[in-house]
């Protein structure tokens, strides 16, 4: 059926998901004289002008002389589907910041519609004021056009270049998750989020609807969203702009929000109604606030949200060559392709941007009349310099309590016991206490699991959704918590990345299997803090911490399923001026470890410790020292001193360490001659050459470590080929032999588990025997026998008694 037939033959249920016919809005009434509605026209205008000169112009800005070819980028980039939507939306909430004197700030869900805000931005003043040489004249005008897209310029998204940006967008799915994070602790605060409805799609935007039920309206702001349906993604109609409008009320209504819709593309009309649906929403935001702080009684309204319909690429031609453009997929990306090769497009451009009537909006100069500045909120309360956006600039220090005195006491090396996990918790609780405001643990459902449960004597877990009797029996419930569980890893991840870019600090704690949930995530959080150390006005923030535990080794009831400790090697592939991976082997040295990534800004830091019972090995002066060298030689575990060692049995992780050291300890009893250094890795980034990290080792500190000509068994916690990876430039490479989880695993016991791996202690010791022939000879075939026997002997006993035997559990260092 020909286009022009569809849409003559809408039948009453396609009425309501066109925006051609007539305006429908949930808030009725006209708010906006004439004169406002000219006004806002006019500015509206202005930002779609400036939209099209980012995607086209690199020169001529003002059209005042007939538009070339040599005027137009010789390559084009970007999105024109989102930008009208988004400037509008902008626009209106700007009015409703004059009017009730909010502190607000955007987010941009959609992220490809970034051209929609940036002009927005630049007409306010603030772009210019951070970038002087994009002045509010012809000239600034033209660069800000060219940068565009362009080399040496910016980025198509809302990158951590532009102002009032906190949340780029070029990943879809965290825009509300990343609100409510902004919004938690910053009571006076309204995040404008709008939602894509192409990013409606993603899991991620899906959970985070419901962090509308962690909010506590006493404490923390007020999220905004605004669902942007302009029925399009690429190519593809979207989800929610096809399904019946009582069903999408419904949802909304279902995930317990006030859904109020604006459709249509009328603009005056759209106007008036946006007018009152913004207007309607700020009152019940401020009354549900008022009610809330008034009584000291937090609860759970059902926060408002908007439903815009409108054009995607609205004020488009409708048509172009036959073929429909705006309302339609083809305005998603550039709306004329062919204007560098076709006259009639380029003339249609033109023709175009003249219709926004540029002479009226601007002055000969380029600057703004002013009778539309005047439409900007004053200085300070503009979204695009809200200072959360350059949480940075508001971020304080965490007040921490001196870790040594939680340490846990070692007499002896390897032979007290204790959880590592406990004994941060202890310390931690003193962090959530001491920081009421400012510091949040996050994660799925699993704080107690993960044996950080002491922490609710400071923080409970953030509840505004309703309480039942059993709850007082351990729920830990409360709406004045600083606990954020959710399950789902993508919620909990964009609410710390929100906290965190808005000045405040925090802590993920997850199961290692299931962190690859939000690997993509951590990219982007990766992505946005590299760009942000090339902006000058960007202030440093809180690292984003993730504690992995639950891991690979430890996963006796859960099985092969939760045995994945893959995300190290995601977090290498990040910019070394970003990441940094942390193995502390014992509780003193997650004690030291936790401190300094709490102190530390701009990073992403990763850190694997277990939560189960596990040798211990360092006091505390000790683990800091051996912490903030990131690697080091266990003198009391060595016995090469003075003397040139014959192997180096090295280490990384908790479990992996003891079983290098038991490993060791077989060597030394059964073949005493053998003089071994044992070397433990806290800090993953030492293996690599200084030249790649930052953290690295030099050659010459490297060599003096691990040698370059004797065999270096090493125990790695991870997959082993990672640690090849790091150390492939290294000398002496082809005598380092890494054994870790190689993908094999089951219901199995602890030792059972890391046979099957051949990472177990046994196994350990019978790869050094092999590699030792030149130092050994046949010397070690007897012990490498007893070894194979005793390591059989352990797997049949853990196959009869599904234990394994209390001598190796139990295990200590001997000497």
């Amino acid at each position: 059926m020909a286009p022009d037939k569809v849409q003559r033959t809408l039948t009453d249920g396609q009425e309501e998901w066109s925006v051609y016919s007539k305006t429908r809005s949930t808030i009725t009434g006209e708010s906006l004289s004439k004169d406002e509605i000219e006004k806002l026209t006019k500015w509206f205008h202005a930002t779609l002008y400036l939209c099209l000169g980012m995607l086209y112009l690199k020169e001529n800005p003002l059209l005042q002389e007939p538009l070339k070819k040599e005027h137009i980028k010789p390559r084009l980039l970007g999105h024109w589907g989102s930008d009208a939507g988004q400037s509008f939306t902008y626009i209106h909430f700007n009015r409703m910041i004059k009017k009730y004197d909010l502190d607000a700030l955007v987010i941009s869900g959609p992220g490809h519609g970034a051209p929609g805000l940036i002009s927005n931005f630049y007409l306010e003043g603030v772009y210019s004021e951070f970038y002087p040489n994009i002045s509010e004249d012809k000239a600034g005008m033209q660069r800000f056009f060219k940068q565009f897209s362009f080399p040496g310029g910016i980025g198509s998204h809302m990158t951590p270049e532009t102002p009032g940006s906190l949340h780029e967008g070029g990943e879809l799915g965290y825009s509300i998750s990343h609100a409510f994070g902004a919004v938690y602790d910053h009571p006076k605060t309204i995040a404008v989020t709008i939602v894509g409805d192409g990013e409606s799609e993603t899991g991620p935007l899906a959970t985070s609807w419901h962090s509308n039920k962690f909010l506590n309206p006493i404490t923390d702001g007020a999220v905004l969203p605004v669902l942007h349906l302009n029925g399009y993604k690429i190519h593809n109609p979207t989800v929610l702009s096809r399904i019946p409008e009582e069903e999408l009320i419904a949802l909304f209504k279902g995930y317990g929000w006030t859904p109020y819709v604006v459709a249509g593309s009328d603009l005056e009309d759209m106007h008036q109604a946006m007018a009152a649906t913004m207007e309607q929403c700020v009152i019940e935001i401020l009354a549900y606030q008022k009610q809330a702080r008034e009584s000291g009684k937090a609860f759970r309204p059902s926060w408002p949200m908007i439903i815009l319909r409108s054009p995607k690429g609205w004020t488009a031609p409708r048509k172009v060559e036959g073929h429909y453009l705006e309302g339609f997929f083809r305005a998603h990306q550039i709306p004329l392709t062919k204007v560098l090769t076709d006259d009639a497009q380029l003339q249609q451009l033109e023709k175009w941007m003249h219709s926004y009537e540029p002479e009226k909006l601007f002055g000969k100069d380029g600057k703004l009349v002013p009778e539309l500045r005047e439409l900007a909120p004053a200085k300070g309360k503009r979204m695009s310099e809200n200072p959360i956006t350059n949480g940075g600039s508001i971020r304080q220090p965490l007040s921490l309590k001196k870790f040594q005195d939680f340490a846990l006491d070692v007499p002896k090396p390897g032979v007290t016991h204790g959880a590592s996990m406990e004994y941060f918790a202890t310390w931690l609780t003193h962090v959530v206490r001491d920081n009421p405001t400012s510091f949040r643990v996050f994660g799925p459902d699993e704080t107690q699991s993960n044996k950080l449960s002491k922490i609710y004597e400071a923080g409970k877990k953030v509840w505004v959704n309703g309480y039942l009797p059993e709850d007082e029996d351990g729920g830990n419930l409360d709406p004045k918590g600083r606990v954020m569980e959710m399950l789902s890893e993508h919620t909990v991840e964009g609410w710390l990345e929100g906290y965190i870019l808005s000045g405040r600090h925090g802590l993920l704690n997850s199961y290692e299997p299931f962190i690859h949930i939000i690997d993509s995530m951590v990219n982007q959080h990766a992505k946005w803090i590299e760009k942000s150390l090339e902006v000058s006005w960007r202030q440093r923030i809180a690292s984003l911490n993730i504690l992995l535990t639950s891991t690979v080794w430890r996963q006796d009831h859960n099985g092969f399923t939760h045995q994945d400790p893959g995300f190290l090697d995601v977090v290498v592939n990040k910019s070394p001026e970003v990441v940094r991976i942390y193995l502390p082997p014992d509780a003193n040295c997650l004690l030291s470890t936790m401190n300094h990534c709490f102190e530390s800004t701009n990073y992403v830091n990763v850190i694997v410790a277990d939560k189960q019972d596990h040798l211990q090995f360092l006091n505390m002066e000790d683990a800091v020292a051996h912490c903030t060298k990131g690697v080091g030689r266990w003198d009391w575990a060595s016995n090469d001193q003075g003397a040139e060692p014959d192997l180096v049995m090295a280490s990384c992780g908790d479990v992996m360490t003891q079983e290098s050291l038991a490993a060791t300890a077989l060597l030394r009893e059964h073949l005493p001659e053998l003089k071994i250094r044992v070397v433990n890795v806290v800090d993953l980034f030492k293996l690599m050459p200084n030249q790649y990290h930052p953290h690295g080792l030099t050659d010459t500190e490297y060599h003096a470590l691990f040698t370059d000509n004797k065999p270096v068994v090493f125990a790695f916690h991870s997959y082993p080929w990672l640690v090849h990876r790091l150390t492939y430039k290294r000398r002496g490479q082809h005598l380092m032999h890494v054994r870790g989880y190689k993908e094999k695993g089951n219901i199995d016991t602890p030792l059972e588990l890391a046979i099957r791996n051949e990472a177990d202690r046994f196994s350990l010791a019978i790869l050094a025997i092999d590699n030792l022939g030149d130092r050994l000879g046949n010397k070690g075939a007897a012990t490498r026998e007893h070894l194979l026997t005793r390591r059989l002997g352990c797997k049949n006993f853990a196959f009869e008694t599904g234990m394994d035997a209390e001598d190796q559990t139990n295990w200590t260092w001997p000497h």
